[in-house]
């Protein structure tokens, strides 16, 4: 089956055969405070992520507040804010003179600088700064504007949550026209951090993707509690991931409560590390750690009694016991050893060893000696 392309983000080549790269999502928990969200950059670096995450939106580019007003309530997890939907994203935009600052902050801290784009604008004010793009879940079906990020020829991650098939091959189609650096993120699209919704993450959704979207590298953008759906992805395949990120989830905002903080996240990532070290190559060998256990607990052909140099081997001269040393010969080879005369003498319980043996005319091996 053809293999995902690599692609490379930073100084981070992303691909099956390296480590899984992740992005620390800020998204609006820097609570409008340019000091916090250079803190949390520091704070994600630390903590193991590979890429601190911003979102940039203007409230009046990405929401209606007559559309918001007229469904007759908030809903979904919205329904524990406080303020009116239109007015929480007004509060909680990232203010964009500080592109430059923030991007500069990551750079110190050796991190990537990334954001997800809501309007054109955004792409224009950052483009210079980022080396790569996501788009969130809500932007599937806005074909154009994806369009347009991809053709800026950097990678694009596209989280595909709350969609169906026909949504996810609209937008792949789209964007493998103009751009083949594709990672392609199974998502669910619920916020309400709670445990029942791990029975919608549909982690096989990544092999369906595997097999329909051959050589598109996969990722994981994700809202669960805790790592376990992280550590599922990665064995299916995915090598990108994204959580929310934060330093304290007792912190009042949209994004605090179900994003990972620090303590939780470096136990991910390090969790993340051993299983994609345990996954391997899938060829199936003696490993490094196990040639001497292989001595140790494998069988080998041993003589059941002295045998003298020129005794023609039958069945009841060998018996299979542990250890086994390079070279011995192996309980399946026991025919192969039966009707050959050995060239040196053996002792009871030494290995019989291939080299040991020339050929004789063939005799009846039935018989005992």
């Amino acid at each position: 089956m053809l293999q995902p392309e690599p692609l490379r983000i930073g100084q981070h080549l992303l691909g099956l055969d390296q480590p899984s790269y992740f992005i620390a999502d800020i998204a609006a928990n820097h609570d409008g405070d340019l000091s916090r969200a250079k803190d949390l950059i520091w704070l994600a670096k630390t903590a193991g992520a590979d890429c601190a995450k911003f979102q940039h939106f203007k409230a009046s580019k990405i929401v209606s507040d007559r559309g918001f007003r007229s469904l007759g309530g908030q809903q979904s997890h919205q329904a524990a804010w406080k303020k009116p939907v239109f007015e929480v994203y007004q509060q909680y935009e990232l203010n964009r003179a500080w592109n430059d600052e923030l991007a500069a902050t990551a750079q110190q801290a050796g991190i990537d600088f990334m954001t997800t784009p809501y309007d054109d604008d955004a792409v224009d004010s950052v483009d210079h700064l980022v080396p790569a793009w996501k788009i969130g879940s809500g932007d599937i079906n806005f074909v154009s504007f994806i369009e347009r990020v991809a053709r800026t020829g950097k990678p694009i991650l596209v989280a595909t949550g709350a969609s169906t098939q026909g949504d996810v091959d609209r937008m792949v189609k789209a964007v493998l026209a103009v751009n083949r650096q594709l990672v392609l993120m199974q998502c669910n699209t619920n916020y309400t951090g709670s445990l029942e919704n791990f029975g919608f993450i549909n982690l096989n959704v990544l092999k369906t993707y595997a097999l329909r979207y051959p050589g598109v590298l996969l990722g994981l953008s994700d809202h669960s509690p805790g790592h376990s759906t992280v550590l599922g992805a990665i064995a299916l395949g995915a090598r990108a991931i994204e959580k929310h990120f934060t330093d304290d989830n007792t912190r009042e905002g949209p994004d605090h409560g179900f994003a990972m903080n620090p303590r939780t996240w470096r136990e991910m990532v390090q969790r993340s590390r051993e299983l994609q070290a345990a996954l391997g190559d899938g060829v199936k060998r003696v490993e490094g750690n196990e040639t001497q256990t292989a001595v140790l607990q494998q069988r080998c052909l041993r003589a059941t009694r002295d045998l003298p140099a020129g005794h023609v081997l039958k069945l009841g001269d060998l018996e299979a016991l542990r250890p086994a040393p390079d070279g011995a010969a192996r309980p399946y080879e026991l025919p192969q050893m039966l009707g050959r005369h050995l060239t040196t003498a053996l002792q009871l319980g030494d290995a019989l060893y291939p080299a040991a043996l020339a050929v004789r005319a063939p005799v009846d091996a039935s018989e005992p000696a």
